[in-house]
């Protein structure tokens, strides 16, 4: 198992390393360099040379990487004069925000895929999964803006029992105390999730219940719920501890779309607002944040699905 662990983890690394290495190659690509996206076209040259000896634009390019990695590491993504504020400030007062919303899609997503991919597998080739595949289908391929757009025409104003926007609180704590507020945009990050997962559960069951292990149990007059909940339902949950680690920049997509629909402070309609105005700063923070939070949900799968599984372990130590 300490194996798997450093090997994993060793892979997890270069990933990072090469993440920064393409984001500062973004850095240095910028039209103009980062001195004349930042400062604007009006910028004298005086300022670009008072900008780039500020910023160590003017030194080295290996020492400009080294610099580079150093401030990541220490949390320092650079200055916003956009927002007039540390981008590294930026991101932490509206981090937790998105983390919150799609953790709780997330939950309610995964509560009712997995219960409804069981059923679909059960009832398979019938017309109850019929219907729900047609329905799933339906929801995964409605992009998210209409989406959202619907349910805030039905909700907010055919039948106005929700507030059209979310929670506008600066603190996790100021958005929890409106949860009213967040049903309308958990509800629409989480329908598309629901149809995805509700597929990969519903596969995967059909393939566990065709295993010979299942003909064995029931053969031996086990109940059809304990075969379905306690032998073929934890091996068909495998694939989607993979998916949980790999589904975060999907996640993150769908947040941005419905924190600008419903104007919701998160990382996401910051990410839309520096896209906007072009603060590459902002934009490159939140793309880094993004793919360490990828690289790191990756190997957590990875990670879990070893010690759901001991036969990956030892597949690992047989090569």
């Amino acid at each position: 198992m300490g194996r798997f662990i450093l090997k994993r983890i060793g892979q997890a690394i270069v990933v990072v390393i090469l993440v920064t290495m393409i984001s500062f190659a973004l850095l240095h690509a910028l039209p103009g360099g980062a001195a004349k996206a930042t400062l604007g076209k009006e910028a004298t040259p005086e300022q670009i040379e008072q900008f780039n000896h500020d910023n160590g634009f003017d030194l080295p390019l290996h020492e400009q990487y080294v610099r580079y990695v150093n401030d990541i590491a220490h949390g320092d993504f650079g200055y916003s004069y956009k927002l007039n504020q540390d981008v590294s400030d930026a991101i932490s007062q509206r981090l937790p925000k998105t983390i919150l919303l799609s953790l709780i899609s997330t939950i309610l997503a995964i509560a009712i895929a997995v219960p409804l991919g069981v059923w679909q597998a059960v009832k398979r080739n019938r017309a109850p999964d019929y219907a729900i595949t047609i329905g799933a289908m339906l929801a995964y391929s409605t992009p998210i803006f209409f989406l959202g757009l619907v349910l805030i025409i039905l909700f907010s104003q055919v039948w106005p029992i929700l507030p059209p926007e979310a929670p506008q609180g600066y603190t996790v704590a100021e958005v929890l105390g409106d949860p009213r507020g967040f049903i309308l945009p958990v509800t629409t990050l989480a329908i598309v999730t629901i149809a995805s997962y509700s597929r990969y559960i519903r596969s995967s069951m059909v393939d566990n219940l065709n295993e010979q292990y299942v003909r064995t149990a029931r053969a031996k007059g086990m109940s059809e719920v304990r075969v379905v909940f306690v032998h073929t339902l934890r091996n068909a949950l495998f694939p989607v501890i993979t998916l949980l680690g790999l589904y975060i920049p999907a996640l993150f997509s769908g947040a941005l779309v419905v924190e600008t629909l419903f104007n919701y402070n998160g990382m996401g309609l910051l990410f839309w607002q520096a896209t906007r105005s072009r603060d590459y700063q902002i934009l490159l923070g939140v793309t880094i944040i993004l793919a360490l939070a990828t690289v790191i949900g990756a190997l957590l799968a990875d990670l879990l699905y070893a010690v759901a599984d001991p036969r990956i372990r030892l597949a690992g130590k047989k090569k």
